[in-house]
């Protein structure tokens, strides 16, 4: 039974590690930006307001990501645990969190913190391009696709999306800096917070994580 956070800058590689971790230790993986990109392709109205600020590279508003995340949080599946990824941004957000759980009757075991040198960062996500068909991602420097602009699973074209663009990229890296990072502080002074080295490689940031959550 796990319940964590994983933190990081965008860029950082929190997906590819949450798809793993999801995997061995059996808990489901709570991402915000899913949620808001589901409801984007279904053209609801939480998905339109929450494309208006993802397209800038703007953070969603506390209040409507803590209802959201909360309300997954209280399904069946997320009784034996969970990964929360993209959740909590803001100390905010952080406390909201915390007593949500606590009423529940438990608490987080750890909080990851992937980092990322900025340079990285930019390089790795205006590199990104994502099947519109099936999701699927590749990087044109690190992972290319076989074809050129063409998926390798589905054969469906691949895409920058637009808040992987440079500039709002740029953005993003700002943006989380200003109101992000001081979550690092909030989760140290409460001795929660594991610091991993996202430039070690996808398998060593792997195994770090998993001795820093003991299970």
């Amino acid at each position: 039974m796990v319940r964590t956070v994983l933190l990081g800058p965008p860029g950082a590689g929190k997906g590819t590690q949450a798809a793993r971790l999801v995997e061995k230790y059996n808990v489901p993986h709570i991402s915000t930006g899913d949620i808001f990109r589901e409801n984007i392709k279904n053209g609801t109205e939480l998905g339109k307001k929450a494309q208006e600020y993802m397209n800038k590279g703007e953070l969603v508003p506390d209040d409507l990501v803590i209802d959201i995340a909360t309300d997954r949080l209280k399904r069946d599946d997320c009784k034996n645990g969970f990964l929360l990824d993209g959740f909590p941004r803001t100390v905010y957000q952080a406390e909201k969190l915390d007593e949500f759980l606590k009423k529940e009757g438990v608490s987080l075991d750890k909080v990851i913190d992937i980092e990322v040198e900025d340079q990285e960062l930019v390089d790795r996500l205006t590199g990104r391009r994502v099947c519109k068909s099936c999701g699927a991602s590749y990087n044109v420097k690190n992972i290319p696709p076989k074809e050129e602009g063409v998926c390798d699973k589905c054969h469906g074209d691949l895409e920058q999306r637009a808040d992987d663009k440079e500039e709002t990229v740029l953005n993003r890296i700002k943006v989380y800096t200003e109101q992000t990072m001081p979550l690092v502080d909030y989760y140290k002074k409460t001795d929660r917070l594991v610091e991993i080295d996202g430039a070690l490689g996808l398998e060593v940031v792997f195994q770090q994580i998993v001795e820093a959550l003991g299970k």
